[in-house]
């Protein structure tokens, strides 16, 4: 009778634990129309970028998972090949994953990205956002950063998108503000 109780109680420890990690995520879900959360992070010089700097422009705030892989890779690309349009309609460009600033220098350098990303390895603003929990891939639960990309304007979320097409963000991104 005692095994079965304390079998009983870790698991019920077991599941409170796991809601707890999840409590952050849930607590911070961002939806359009919500005030962006302030940030502030490092890009791959080691400048300071911040939520501040962005006061009256229109920032593409996009989460990705890592550089240098494929879904990422395509995704920073299709903005890159569009970086002046995007320019031109006044949008400010501007990528966060959990790699550090030198990742981040070898991934822009490969690929000639424009645009600074910030290296958030302790996943401060990553967790801000709502951005990291769980994700399944081939069978397999893990925790991990997914893939978002929040247009501000003004402080606001005016878009989100949770779906994000790698190969046409930008036109993505275009259909939705435009």
């Amino acid at each position: 009778m005692l095994k079965i109780k304390l079998y009983n109680n870790c698991y019920y420890l077991s599941l409170f634990a796991t809601l707890l990690k999840k409590l952050p995520t849930i607590m911070s879900e961002i939806k359009e129309g919500d005030k962006a959360p302030n940030f502030k992070g490092v890009d791959q010089n080691g400048n300071n970028i911040e939520s501040n700097d962005f006061k009256d422009k229109k920032l593409i705030l996009y989460f990705y998972p890592k550089d240098d892989t494929p879904g990422c890779t395509k995704e920073a690309c299709n903005l890159r090949d569009n970086y002046n349009e995007l320019k031109q309609n006044d949008f400010e460009v501007v990528g966060v994953s959990a790699d550090t600033s030198a990742k981040h220098l070898k991934f822009i350098a490969k690929y000639e990205l424009p645009f600074s990303l910030i290296a958030d390895t302790e996943k401060i603003i990553i967790n801000d956002f709502g951005c990291w929990g769980l994700k399944k891939f081939m069978g397999r639960e893990y925790e991990g950063i997914h893939r978002k990309t929040f247009v501000i304007e003004n402080g606001k979320v005016v878009k989100l998108f949770e779906k994000v097409k790698t190969n046409d963000h930008f036109q993505q991104i275009m259909d939705a503000i435009g």
